[in-house]
């Protein structure tokens, strides 16, 4: 199972850092990342594999939230099976 993670923020030092960070923490392994700058603005969506998370899927959610929020980020996280539903034509 994996999910994905979208991160939207004024950029700065260390986002990449602390969400990887975040996500290892719980044994969720990131298995593709992409990143850019928009003018000031940090755009990433990340893939990460939850199938041995030492946590529940909420508890990850909540902690990458409060991340996000805590670096003035938008950090959405959403189950693989979500996003492909709602991506399909």
């Amino acid at each position: 199972m994996r999910a994905v993670i979208s991160v939207i923020g004024k950029d700065m030092v260390g986002i990449l850092a602390k969400i990887s960070a975040k996500c290892a923490e719980v044994n969720a392994n990131v298995v593709d990342v992409t990143q850019t700058i928009l003018q000031d603005m940090f755009v990433m969506v990340m893939m990460i594999e939850i199938s041995n998370l030492s946590c529940g899927f909420p508890e990850l959610v909540d902690s990458l939230t409060r991340e996000g929020t805590e670096m003035g980020l938008s950090v959405h996280v959403m189950h693989e099976d979500i996003f492909n539903s709602m991506h399909r034509i």
